[in-house]
């Protein structure tokens, strides 16, 4: 941080901003460290200000980024910003002092020549050319338009600062270097003082990126990322990143987290912290319901689970939990007509090779027909034994779980 940066937040109430480039149409959750900074602010009297970057989403940040972003269409950034708006507005009380800006509003009337005149003859381009984010990309090529990104973002802090009266911008370390251009774009603009706040950036303990899975980026928007898999991202995180994570992505006071923190280290193996971090967060961005549906559907996958938790589940729920399952599609006329169950489950379908080994596992009872015991080795299955009017799920044993499909 600036120096006096601590000092001002502890003598008066600050107006402080974080902007938000919509280089996609969800905010992830790395972004949440964000959000999270300005949710704290706001709890303690000062004014967030949460500023979207329509302008700056035109043009890509170059910070540590190994080569030039693709320029988007202004759909998509339009899409992208309506999207990162409505995020923001589930976790930020813009109706109790806080604010939602958007830069495009200040540059949208700026002309290249009265930028230029007014912003760019205040920075040397040896100042510009000393920052990491730009010295970072010299080998592989910097254009001129991500050159620019420093200056249009040091011109919010400025434009923020004389029209919003903020003293301080927050963000991740990596913008650190953008940041204090805008403080120095303030001192020599206007002779002022602005001040400046980052934070590390959320790493893994094993050194691989944080918020990644196989399937991409962990988001905050539910039909990119389903809760039950949201959840199941803060439930699989080491024991290390856990004690790591509930400090920086929940409100637990102090204690709290020493207790959790304690009773882990006791007792590891119930992984009560990671589900605690899991419940915070998942709460905090999906809400009550969602959590306790993803609670349901990892009872489904990993444990008991009924046919009633199974049931409640959406469709699309349903198909990601259970999306690297094998699956078979059948006719649904099969159905209608009635078809056994031995037939059903190894000539319609594989999920045993032979009629004899789906005996023998119903008869030891080790078939289990949504979520519910299967012993009827001459049953005959019927259209009421679907799940969404088109689903069975067939569990074999405790793990191996197969989905047919009846269309």
């Amino acid at each position: 941080m600036i120096p006096g940066t601590e000092e001002l937040l502890s003598k008066e109430k600050v107006a402080a901003y974080i902007g938000f480039d919509p280089t996609a149409e969800s905010l992830h959750i790395g972004s949440m460290v964000q959000i999270i900074l300005l949710m704290h602010l706001q709890r303690h009297g000062h004014t967030p200000i949460a500023l979207v970057g329509g302008a700056t989403g035109m043009i890509g940040d170059p910070s540590f980024k190994s080569e030039e972003r693709k320029m988007l269409s202004e759909e998509s950034l339009q899409k992208n910003v309506a999207g990162i708006e409505g995020q923001l507005r589930k976790f930020i009380d813009f109706d109790k002092g806080a604010e939602l800006v958007n830069n495009y509003d200040w540059f949208k009337d700026f002309s290249m020549l009265g930028f230029l005149r007014e912003v760019g003859k205040h920075i040397s381009v040896n100042y510009m050319m000393a920052k990491d984010s730009v010295k970072k990309r010299l080998e592989t090529g910097i254009s001129f338009t991500e050159f620019s990104y420093q200056l249009i973002q040091g011109y919010d802090f400025y434009w923020l600062w004389k029209n919003k009266n903020a003293k301080l911008q927050l963000g991740g370390s990596d913008q650190w270097g953008n940041i204090v251009t805008g403080t120095e774009l303030i001192r020599r603009i206007a002779g002022g003082e602005a001040f400046a706040l980052t934070v590390p950036l959320v790493t893994k303990a094993d050194g691989s990126k944080f918020g990644k899975t196989e399937q991409g980026n962990v988001w905050l928007d539910a039909k990119l990322t389903i809760p039950y898999q949201f959840y199941q991202f803060w439930l699989n995180t080491s024991d290390e990143d856990a004690e790591k994570y509930i400090k920086i992505f929940t409100f637990l006071d102090q204690a709290t987290i020493e207790a959790l923190i304690e009773e882990h280290r006791v007792n590891p193996a119930a992984r009560n912290l990671q589900k605690r971090l899991g419940q915070e967060i998942t709460v905090l961005v999906h809400g009550e319901e969602e959590y306790q549906a993803a609670i349901a559907a990892t009872a489904i996958l990993f444990g008991s689970g009924t046919r009633e938790q199974l049931e409640a589940m959406s469709e699309n729920t349903l198909l990601q939990v259970f999306e690297s399952v094998p699956r078979f599609s059948v006719d649904l006329n099969l159905l209608k007509a009635g078809v056994n169950i031995l037939d059903l489950l190894a000539v319609n379908t594989q999920v045993f090779e032979s009629k004899g080994d789906a005996r023998k596992m119903i008869q030891q009872n080790a078939l289990s027909i949504n979520k519910e015991k299967y012993a009827d080795a001459a049953g005959m299955l019927t259209e009421s034994a679907l799940i969404a009017q088109k689903y069975m799920l067939i569990q074999k044993g405790k793990k191996n779980y197969y989905l047919i499909n009846f269309s």
